[in-house]
């Protein structure tokens, strides 16, 4: 059995890794960063023209028809780069809109409309012949500029059209490559997506997205450690040579290559339907979330005192990790959603390998 990516999934790759390295580079990142945030409309474009929007919706919703693990392909090249735009967001809002709320699709394909997602836990109430939703939900990326959000409640999942219900100011975050605002409702009015199944399928859409960003945050983070430990000199040596630094480092390469394969086993489970999707996503999020704060926490030793200054590129890493560790449940939420499902495995007699 041949694990590796395919041939079009590696030109894909490389693709990506070409746009990113034009509209993203940290020069222009940090460009965002000082003009306040948000994103950049020129990467947001070209993300766009290439049809990075589309990739995971089906040919029958106009979308390419490929599947989450080119999603994770291409978010490993985001997360590589701190991309700052909402692709990771659009493509997981239209995986849950495209079918229940189809007038959403075409702005949101284009690019004209923005999506937000998020995981935090509200209230919501049949009211007439909708619902309505109260209560505030943790972080969401780039809400502040969106003008759907899809959320869930603790039974069902939800979108809420933002142009109407307003949209929430930007809030100070420590990750300043993207903004971030809290959603609160009272009574806002909302579009039910679809009961237990469609709040499973959200988590492992999101859990699996965000893992694959990891991955690439901590693989970036990797090859910025192993370049700086090359050519920086301690007495009249490469910090690389000391036994220290190359314990480190690999450290670091032996969870990155964990997260891989955690991070593309999960999005190969969502692009199958296979039964063991929850389990795979859920898995991934815990492992990536914490290798990735391990590996991001040693590429800042490696760097020594000038990882901690502004200038240099590690910090950046380090923060969107963070906050992307806590999107769509932290560790521990996995963990209980991991043993839940592992335990019924058991109390039914059957294998959990």
């Amino acid at each position: 059995m041949d694990f590796d990516l395919s041939a079009d999934q590696l030109a894909l790759r490389d693709a990506a890794r070409e746009l990113l390295a034009g509209y993203a580079s940290p020069a222009q990142v940090r460009a965002v960063v000082d003009a306040g945030g948000g994103f950049d409309p020129r990467l947001w474009a070209a993300m766009v023209e290439q049809g990075w929007t589309a990739i995971a919706l089906p040919e029958s919703c106009g979308g390419l028809g490929l599947g989450f693990v080119e999603v994770a392909v291409l978010l490993e090249q985001v997360g590589a780069h701190v991309a700052p735009a909402p692709v990771l967001q659009q493509i997981v809002a239209l995986a849950m809109l495209a079918e229940a709320t189809p007038e959403w699709v075409e702005p949101l394909v284009s690019g004209r409309s923005i999506a937000t997602i998020a995981w935090g836990p509200l209230s919501a109430q049949e009211a007439g012949d909708g619902w309505v939703l109260t209560g505030r939900s943790e972080p969401a990326v780039f809400a502040p500029s969106a003008d759907v959000a899809v959320v869930r409640s603790d039974e069902a999942v939800f979108a809420v059209d933002l142009r109407a219900g307003g949209r929430p100011a930007v809030e100070p975050a420590m990750d300043r490559t993207r903004e971030v605002g809290w959603l609160a409702f009272e009574a806002t009015p909302a579009v039910r997506l679809g009961g237990v199944e469609a709040l499973e399928r959200f988590c492992d859409l999101g859990a699996t997205a965000y893992s694959a960003e990891l991955l690439g945050i901590a693989s970036r983070s990797l090859e910025l450690a192993v370049a700086h430990a090359k050519d920086r000199e301690q007495f009249g040596r490469p910090i690389g040579s000391f036994q220290a630094v190359k314990h480190r480092c690999a450290d670091m390469l032996v969870d990155v290559e964990g997260m891989r394969s955690s991070a593309y086993w999960a999005a190969w489970c969502v692009a199958a339907d296979d039964p063991e999707r929850s389990i795979a996503a859920s898995t991934a999020k815990i492992w990536c979330s914490d290798a990735a704060r391990r590996v991001t926490a040693s590429a800042l030793q490696v760097h020594g005192g000038i990882g901690f200054t502004w200038e240099s590129d590690v910090h950046l890493f380090l923060k969107r990790s963070q906050l992307d560790e806590r999107a769509f449940g932290d560790t521990v939420f996995h963990r209980n959603r991991l043993a839940s499902m592992l335990r019924a495995r058991v109390e039914a007699g059957e294998s959990v390998i």
